[in-house]
């Protein structure tokens, strides 16, 4: 009796082991002969600068085209803070519907190219929601950087030490390219060659053309108004408001890089569906030309 229990013991046991081992041989076909699904589609992410007080510069990239297109939000900091939430509901986007993006296009968005104007306002690192915007603060003092410099006055077209902004005078810096996040997006810009560049900002509801010495590039008038007709934005093909000096989109202008602003209707939306209807247009316009 003893035997018989101890050989259906022993039966038993082996046929355990042998599927044991099968499931386990099944595991290892499956992870060698299956690709994996990813949830989403990460970007690529690295570190393209840092700020005064060493905050990160970031930038996502999706896609694998050789046709480059690059987006920045938050030059201005927490002056317009909404550009960074339009900046970061854009990534969200991409990632779980990157076939949006034609196949000769890749996408870079950086989305606070002032991250110590964003903490003087939010007193937060990282990500934050317009809940963590204070109700009754000014957020003026947001839109320059540690040193007290307006970045998007800091680069080199037709650069002065002091430029305007409105009717004030504002600090554009000790010299172009002064400071470490006007370096961050140069530096990205130099060693990417992107096709365009799209900057966003807040609130005058228009599309703004760029130019430097030499007059609007034909391709920047063809992107203002494709950006515009779609999200309905109205376009403007030279900003005469008042006189500005040493602004990133002029820069570009000057070394031959189509450059457009895109100003949202106010401080605190981000316009989501007319912003995504103008992306799709510049995606339409690049993957056609």
């Amino acid at each position: 009796m003893n035997q018989l229990f101890t050989k259906r013991r022993i039966g038993a046991i082996t046929l355990f082991t042998l599927f044991c081992i099968g499931l386990f041989t099944f595991y290892i076909f499956l992870k060698t002969n299956v690709e994996e699904i990813p949830l989403d589609n990460s970007p690529k992410y690295e570190i393209v600068g840092s700020s005064v007080e060493g905050r990160k510069i970031e930038a996502y990239t999706f896609g694998n085209g050789e046709t480059q297109l690059l987006f920045v939000g938050g030059i201005h900091g927490g002056y317009e803070w909404n550009s960074v939430l339009l900046a970061h509901k854009v990534i969200d986007y991409l990632k779980i519907n990157s076939e949006i993006i034609p196949e000769n296009i890749n996408v870079t968005i950086i989305p606070s190219a002032n991250p110590d104007g964003i903490f003087k306002i939010t007193q937060k690192e990282g990500l934050f929601t317009a809940m963590d915007m204070p109700e009754s603060e000014d957020t003026v003092q947001g839109r320059f950087n540690a040193n007290e410099v307006d970045l998007n006055r800091n680069f080199d077209c037709k650069w002065q030490p002091e430029s305007t902004w409105r009717n004030k005078v504002v600090s554009a810096g000790t010299s172009p390219f002064s400071e470490p996040e006007a370096q961050a997006i140069r530096d990205f810009v130099l060693e990417n060659n992107p096709q365009a560049v799209i900057f966003w900002h807040s609130q005058a509801n228009t599309v703004y053309a760029s130019e430097c010495e030499n007059g609007v590039l034909p391709e920047t008038l063809d992107i203002m108004n494709a950006y515009a007709k779609a999200s309905g934005y109205k376009s403007v093909d030279s900003f005469d408001a008042y006189e500005v000096t040493g602004d990133a989109e002029g820069w570009l202008a000057s070394i031959n890089i189509p450059a457009i602003t895109v100003e949202l209707k106010t401080h605190e939306s981000i316009d989501w569906t007319q912003n995504l209807a103008g992306i799709n247009a510049l995606f339409e316009y690049y993957n056609s030309n």
